[in-house]
């Protein structure tokens, strides 16, 4: 067998973003549910922690974490077009796109599945880790799995402070997003790239596929939602036409979007990480989260957990902007100072690595 194995579940927002991938990129894969066989057999022997999606490729190897799965099969496979965009800068803004639908899309799709899909979450839960059961015990078992991830909201900042918020800035954005389908077929233009993946996580598993959030998509941005099921299907456009690189206007307010709401976030969570690297080892573990800071989303703020692992995809869309030469980086200095991020071009913080499956200092 040469296939690919995706250990994963449909409730699962990063195990839409791989299948998604998966299917566009064409490589052979079948699909494993990830029961509490599959956690306990394969999951937790080499990851170290229950964790989905997990990728088994056909040589043996387990690559856990959606970046890391993507970089090792488009490295492998060799396959054109490449997943990333051809020109520096519009790989610049998949980068940024794909720090902003792991890392800050997470907010309003947790919020959507835990205040309004709570009771169809718990019987998904459950279906998956004890599909034998009734569905009253299912339930049962799918509340006790899903407390966990309910349990994150606190350290995303969600709560009756920052809902309100959350939900204009999320109703916004589909208003934006809508607005730039209605000229151009995906996020960079004719043809599906990471950037589509990344915000497809977030739009898919959570706020399409949950009964009332899916409801919500389907009537106030049904471009989004059509966009949605295209991507869903593998669908991967017009792959003849080459990327200009120019960014599309219709994704400025998209990229303000998060510049205003992210951005503050992750230079706060920079100031911490600096602080602990200060006292750390080359080599050792970055914890999960570093500290507190405050978030503000459409005026409401709120703590929540300075958390490590965005500065990891903040580090892949830096050192994409790093890499370019003198003229692209003063054309990405004026998108950045159009955008509200104007912060980034001077950034600097120790480096990070990924380390059998950890985040580590470089």
């Amino acid at each position: 067998m040469t296939a690919y194995t995706l250990f994963g579940a449909e409730v699962s927002y990063y195990t839409g973003k791989a299948r998604a991938y998966l299917r566009w990129r064409g490589v052979q894969f079948t699909e494993q549910l990830a029961t509490q066989e599959v956690y306990r057999d394969i999951i937790l022997p080499n990851v170290g922690w229950p964790v989905i999606p997990v990728v088994k490729t056909p040589d043996g190897q387990i690559i856990q974490d959606t970046g890391d799965i993507i970089s090792h099969i488009e490295a492998t496979e060799g396959r054109e077009p490449s997943v990333w965009p051809e020109t520096p800068l519009l790989r610049f803004v998949s980068e940024l796109l794909h720090l902003y639908g792991d890392e800050w899309l997470v907010i309003p799709a947790m919020h959507y599945r835990w205040s309004y899909n709570e009771d169809w979450a718990y019987a998904e839960f459950g279906a998956l880790s004890a599909p034998q059961l009734s569905p009253e015990e299912q339930y049962e078992v799918g509340k006790k799995n899903g407390a966990r991830f309910k349990g994150a909201l606190p350290v995303l900042g969600v709560n009756e402070t920052t809902i309100p918020g959350i939900e204009k800035s999320y109703e916004a954005f589909l208003d934006e997003f809508s607005a730039h389908l209605g000229t151009h077929p995906f996020i960079l233009g004719h043809r599906t790239t990471l950037a589509d993946f990344a915000l497809f996580g977030p739009l898919y598993a959570h706020l399409y596929r949950d009964p009332k959030s899916g409801e919500l998509m389907k009537r106030v941005a049904p471009r989004v939602a059509d966009w949605v099921e295209r991507v869903e299907g593998g669908e991967r456009g017009d792959e003849t036409v080459p990327h200009e690189d120019t960014v599309h206007d219709t994704l400025i307010p998209i990229l303000q979007r998060q510049m205003r709401e992210q951005l503050p976030a992750l230079l706060a969570t920079t100031i911490q990480f600096r602080e602990w690297a200060a006292k750390a080892e080359i080599g050792q573990r970055v914890p999960r989260g570093l500290g507190e800071i405050m978030i503000e989303i459409e005026g409401c703020r709120t703590k929540a957990a300075a958390r490590s692992f965005p500065l990891w995809r903040l580090q892949g869309a830096l050192d994409v902007y790093h890499s370019m030469d003198e003229e692209t980086r003063a054309r990405a200095d004026n998108l950045l100072e159009a955008i509200g991020g104007a912060d980034l071009s001077t950034l600097d913080y120790p480096r990070l690595k990924r380390e059998n499956s950890q985040l580590v200092l470089a």
